[in-house]
Formats: structure tokens, C-alpha cells, sequence
């Protein structure tokens, strides 16, 4: 953690202390009252909720200082107060002043998916080699960088970032406070679209992270993605592609899928090849991989330094975790999120599996703007299409799955469909018979966690 003395925070935020003493010492910062420790300053962020109401319960659970802009009653005896002009600001600043007093190397990671799994990927394969810092869970926007950045100690080299946005300008102020040595553009899928005019428009968002990438630093590019291609194109630094072609500088060869073990495949790399064992089932997670390797190829690491992590990977907490419950039922948790490429590459990297029977579980995509409709129709197709035999629909836009299923050749006494997850959750257990293979995503909002979380009641896992 960085550790800094009152005075200080308040010239780099440009504010004023209203109280305590200067040498009081901070090295936790937080901007959720409900996650307070003990000794941390407080920044009263004014966004849909007003951080300053929550300050008296902040130093109720032990916080020492308050960063504010507006007045507030008096801390309690001891603590500090600085008064500054904006919060948020005042965050970054900070944050940006407290990067540049550490000799990192910053790694910047964006995309319309997988940023999160590209970033646990690269932490995975680079840790034996550098002590790195990245972002927790999925702090990719203008506050969750910054209090990422407030973490750095000397002893880190290398700091992994993710850097998300939801609309134009937003992953250009990311770089603005930690500007890249290495960026990574995962790839480019209709995401946000309720932000955004078209597809293309996402493209030129997602550029921002290259234009804010240092003069000498290095752009990791997904080598099968159109438009990734397209934006990185005017790039005149590095540039390492990585992908399933021929061309690409990081490529996966002769892939093999070994059921509910993974894959096998070559790893191409620097002219070198190897052969590697994988233990994910989608193919969008082996692009996620190829960007790590990627990464790790930019900071000069070999092929013989990451194949070992490889096949130790494990998935993430909602992000197509396997469960194995009674009954030899195999339950596939991805509800972390949804949207159209993501779906499809599930549903495509689990129909090859063995089982009785394949069950999706979908919740609606959301975000998708004026293309919801016929995004969800899509998916119904691909249910149908590729083999699964029970669908489960969940929300308003999934009655759009059904009619998508319906016309592939699904049956009616194939489908159902739900207003909530709640419903469907009974619904589901009802239908499990031994040896099926459930899958269950949706977007965060239809909250189809709840429906996993159910089945390992009813259903023991093993």
C-alpha cells in the first residue's frame, strides 16, 4: 500500500485541511463506507449516491480521514479532514502521483469480453517472474483504477489493469492517469449497444487505450478480429498479434478438446512450439490466453517460462465454473455475464461434451439497444442448432429465444420460459434427470446465480 503522509495527500489532490494533524500517516484508501477498516481515508464520491452522507458511518467503522467537497460536520478527535474541490478527481490525482513515484510497468487490458480472464491469465503466467499488482475482481473504471493504483508498493514491477468503459472518452481518461507500456484489445463484439450508435462506434472507444499507450510501448491485438485489426492498424509502436492464423505472432495449433478436461493444443510462440495442456471448454477463453501469452511476450518472458502455469489455470467464481453435483449431473456456472459472442461461444464449446442431455439456462442479454430483439432470436437459433436439448428462458426479451428456437426445429414441450430467475430455479430442478449437463448464464441484472445456487442445495454436489 502506498503510505502517505496528510500534507502530502492534500497537495497532490489540491485541497485544504480542515483537520488533523499534517503528519498523520494513510496507506488504505476506500470509497465504500461498508468496507471500511481501521485507519483508511475516506473519499466522499458524489455519483448516483452521496458519499458525504455516509462519512459519519465510514468513521464509525474506524476510518481516520475524509477527503470531501462540500461541509460536513467535524470528524471525530484525531481524524482529518480535507476539503477539496472534486472527489473524484481528487482520487485519481492522487492515484497518477502515487504511480508515478513506483518503476512499474503498466499493463492496460480492454475489450468488449474476457478482460477479466485475460488479466487473471496474465497475473497467472507473469508472477513467477515479477512481483505485479492488478486489478481485484472487476475494478476497471474510473474509480475501481485508482484505488487499484493506491495499492502499489516497492516491491511491485508490474501493475495489471483492466480498462472498461460504457461509453466514448472514458478509456481515454484511463490512460490518462496510467498511461500503458503494454495494451491489450481483447476483441470488439456488440456490447453496450444501448450507449452506442453501432459496433463501430465501440471500435473507436476501445482505440483510446492505443492512442493513450506509450510512444516506445507494445499493442497486443487479437489477429482475428476484424475490427481489432482495423483500429490497430495506424499503430506505430510494437504491435504482437496473437490468434488461430498462421500469421499471428502468439498461435494455438492443432487443438485438441478432451470433454470435461479442457483442451490440448500448440502453443506457437516466438518461433517456438509446445505442446500444452488447457482446462477450459471455450474457445474465447483460449484467445484470453493467447492475449496473456501475448503480454508475456512483450516483457520478454520464453515459451519454457509460462507453458508450466498453463495447464495450472483454473476458472473464475461465475465465469463457466464447473460443478459437479449428485447424479453425475454437471452443472456449468457462467452468470456472471451475457452477451451475444459470449453465448455463443458457450453454447458451441459445451455441445461436444457427454452427456444424457444439454440444458441452457439463459437469461436475457441486456444493454443490446434497438438490435435486442434480433440478438436474442439469434441465440435461440443457436440453441437449436447446436443439439441442446431443453431451453430455459428468463426475462422479458427471452420470449425473442423462443421464436429464434422455434424456428431452428426445437419443440414446444422443449421450452420454457420465465419472468425470474426465482421461477426458474423450481423449474429447473424439476427437469434434472442423472448424466445432464446444465448450462446457466445471463446477464448480472437477471441475477441467474440464484439458480445455481439452488441446485447445489437441492442437489449435493459431489
Amino acid at each position: 500500500m502506498a503510505s502517505l503522509r496528510l500534507d502530502l495527500i492534500a497537495e497532490k489532490t489540491k485541497g485544504k485541511i480542515m483537520q488533523g494533524s499534517s503528519s498523520l500517516i494513510f496507506n488504505k484508501f476506500n470509497i465504500d463506507s461498508r468496507q471500511t477498516e481501521p485507519g483508511e481515508l475516506f473519499f466522499a464520491i458524489v455519483a448516483q449516491r452521496n458519499g458525504h452522507d455516509f462519512i459519519p458511518h465510514a468513521f464509525q467503522n474506524g476510518a481516520s480521514g475524509a477527503i470531501v467537497s462540500q461541509e460536513v460536520p467535524p470528524a471525530p478527535e484525531g481524524a482529518a479532514l480535507i476539503k477539496v474541490n472534486d472527489t473524484l478527481k481528487s482520487l485519481q490525482e492522487l492515484a497518477s502521483y502515487v504511480l508515478s513515484e513506483h518503476n512499474v510497468k503498466v499493463i492496460g487490458i480492454t475489450g468488449s469480453n474476457g478482460k477479466t480472464t485475460t488479466k487473471e491469465f496474465t497475473h497467472s503466467l507473469i508472477s513467477p517472474y515479477f512481483c505485479a499488482l492488478k486489478s481485484e475482481g472487476n475494478y476497471n473504471n474510473h474509480l475501481g483504477l485508482p484505488l487499484t493504483l493506491l495499492k502499489l508498493e516497492k516491491k511491485h514491477e508490474i501493475a495489471v489493469l483492466e480498462m472498461g468503459m460504457s461509453a466514448p472518452g472514458e478509456i481515454r481518461a484511463l490512460t490518462q492517469i496510467a498511461a500503458p507500456d503494454v495494451s491489450v484489445i481483447t476483441n470488439i463484439n456488440p456490447v453496450h449497444l444501448e450507449f452506442f450508435p453501432s459496433i463501430k462506434e465501440i471500435a473507436q472507444a476501445k482505440k483510446e487505450i492505443l492512442e493513450g499507450t506509450k510512444e516506445q510501448g507494445t499493442a497486443v491485438l487479437n489477429g482475428n478480429d476484424p475490427l481489432v485489426k482495423e483500429i490497430g492498424e495506424d499503430w506505430s509502436g510494437n504491435k504482437i498479434n496473437f490468434g488461430l492464423s498462421p500469421q499471428d505472432d502468439i498461435q494455438a495449433r492443432n487443438i485438441e478438446y478432451r470433454d470435461y478436461q479442457g483442451m490440448t493444443f500448440e502453443l506457437c510462440y516466438e518461433q517456438k512450439q509446445q505442446k500444452v495442456h488447457f482446462p477450459f471448454f471455450y474457445e474465447s477463453y483460449l484467445y484470453d490466453l493467447l492475449a496473456a501469452s501475448g503480454v508475456a511476450l512483450a516483457l520478454s518472458l520464453r515459451l519454457e517460462d509460462i507453458a508450466p502455469q498453463i495447464s495450472q489455470l483454473k476458472p473464475y467464481d461465475l465465469r463457466g465454473t464447473l460443478i459437479r453435483l449428485g447424479k453425475n449431473i454437471r452443472l456449468i456456472n457462467d452468470s456472471y455475464n451475457s452477451n451475444p459472442k459470449a453465448l455463443e461461444s458457450a453454447l458451441k464449446g459445451l455441445a461436444a461434451l457427454p452427456s444424457k442431455r444439454k440444458i441452457a439456462v439463459l437469461g436475457d442479454m441486456l444493454e443490446l439497444g434497438t438490435r435486442e430483439a434480433d440478438f436474442h432470436f439469434q441465440a435461440g437459433k443457436q440453441v437449436a442448432e447446436k443439439g441442446w436439448d431443453l431451453l430455459i428462458g428468463i426475462g422479458p426479451l427471452s420470449k425473442h429465444t423462443v421464436q429464434g428456437a422455434l424456428s431452428s426445429g426445437m419443440k414446444r414441450n422443449q421450452i420454457f420460459l420465465f419472468q425470474n430467475s426465482e421461477e426458474a430455479a423450481v423449474k429447473v430442478f424439476s427437469l434434472l434427470q442423472e448424466e445432464d449437463l446444465v448450462l446457466v448464464k445471463g446477464s448480472r441484472g437477471m441475477k441467474t446465480d440464484k439458480i445455481v445456487e439452488h441446485l447445489k442445495k437441492k442437489i449435493k454436489a459431489k
